[in-house]
């Protein structure tokens, strides 16, 4: 099935088809000018009530996400954490902390059924993160993304972009799990995940089972990318404009979007962990998800930028060239081949979200740890 025809069979709804324009902020405008979508990056209940207000159909949550949403409402949490004790008297920490992850997770995508009735699938889903303590057996994370897949019927599920997740990921897809592919940073990654997803696709299509309502996405983390690459820029002690380390995962995302759709390929790009207003405003006008943190969108909302469509206008060549030029983890990140999936694990980002991720479950135990055995 190509790629259009695909599109065409999912989408029942898009936003910039001949939809009366009534928004006058900017995301607003965005989200009804043309197929670009908002998802909200938090789970916390204000934040996506007025995110889906700016025109937001979709959200995402993950270890360093469900614990701002514990503590944005501790005494809620660490009540019903003291409760999921008694209940279940023999469960370790992380079973109780993971229970209350799923909640959370729940409560969010009850807000977002609308939009997924809306869709038919390809919006309206609250992304649910496989635990990273998981990350080197891939059919743990497949089971794990089959069960918060079956929890509610608007759930994707996040699975990480290397060398076990990638296996992970067809699985779960032709078990018919949506994935959101997270911990990706670069090209090389996006594309082989996307076409892990295809595979899965396939698989059951071939079998004569559904795919109509799924809507996989592949995440790239432009700002970690870029935070990365800051960091071997000092590291080596490179020589030249800082400013074009601004534009390395804004080229990162452009360079998979063509690549994306040159291949044929189903999964939607979505960009994520955000640092500068380029990550939004050079990415309007594609069929791609924009997930900011919701204090980027309330920065933006603020901003009266008119978002013009950019999403097919290169970064300039002088930019990228030199990235290129100077820098060899530049050249891993945007270069279709520029890793095998063996190197995606070594890549420093793929480390450095993986360890936090592992420290926010850390951060989660204890809490659980803190209110089940209170310190004297």
């Amino acid at each position: 099935m190509c790629f259009m025809s695909w599109l065409n069979d999912v989408i029942t709804v898009n936003p910039g088809d001949g939809a009366e324009m009534t928004g006058t902020t900017p995301l607003e405008i965005m989200t009804q000018r043309g197929p670009t979508v908002l998802w909200n990056d938090s789970a916390t209940p204000a934040e996506l009530a007025e995110s889906i207000s700016f025109g937001a159909v979709g959200a995402t949550c993950n270890p360093v996400i469900a614990l701002a949403a514990i503590r944005a409402d501790l005494p809620r949490w660490t009540a019903r954490i003291a409760e999921l004790g008694r209940e279940r008297p023999t469960a370790p920490e992380s079973e109780i902390g993971w229970r209350v992850v799923e909640e959370i997770s729940l409560e969010a995508a009850k807000l977002l059924e609308p939009a997924f009735e809306k869709y038919n699938g390809y919006n309206g889903r609250l992304s649910m993160q496989t635990d990273p303590r998981k990350a080197r057996d891939a059919k743990a994370l497949a089971d794990q993304a089959e069960h918060f897949s079956n929890l509610t019927k608007n759930i994707i599920v996040k699975i990480p972009a290397t060398s076990v997740g990638i296996e992970a990921i067809e699985d779960a897809t032709y078990r018919g799990v949506s994935c959101n592919v997270t911990v990706s940073f670069t090209v090389a990654q996006a594309v082989t995940a996307a076409e892990a997803i295809e595979r899965g696709l396939k698989r059951r299509e071939a079998e004569g089972k559904d795919t109509s309502t799924m809507g996989p996405v592949v995440t790239i983390m432009v700002g970690r990318l870029d935070d990365w690459l800051k960091q071997v820029y000092n590291t080596d002690k490179s020589c030249f404009d800082p400013g074009y380390l601004e534009w390395a995962g804004v080229a990162a995302v452009k360079k998979a979007y063509a690549e994306f759709h040159a291949r044929g390929l189903r999964a939607r790009v979505l960009v994520a962990a955000y640092r500068n207003a380029l990550q939004w405003t050079e990415l309007v006008g594609g069929d791609l998800v924009l997930s900011p943190p919701f204090a980027w969108q309330k920065r933006f909302q603020a901003s009266g930028i008119d978002p013009v469509d950019k999403m097919d206008i290169p970064v300039e060549p002088r930019i990228v060239e030199t990235l290129y030029d100077k820098m060899p983890e530049f050249r891993k990140a945007y270069d279709v081949d520029g890793m095998t999936p063996a190197e995606f694990d070594q890549f420093g980002a793929t480390r450095k979200t993986l360890r936090q991720f592992l420290g926010a479950d850390e951060e989660l135990d204890q809490i659980v740890r803190d209110v089940l055995i209170p310190a004297p």
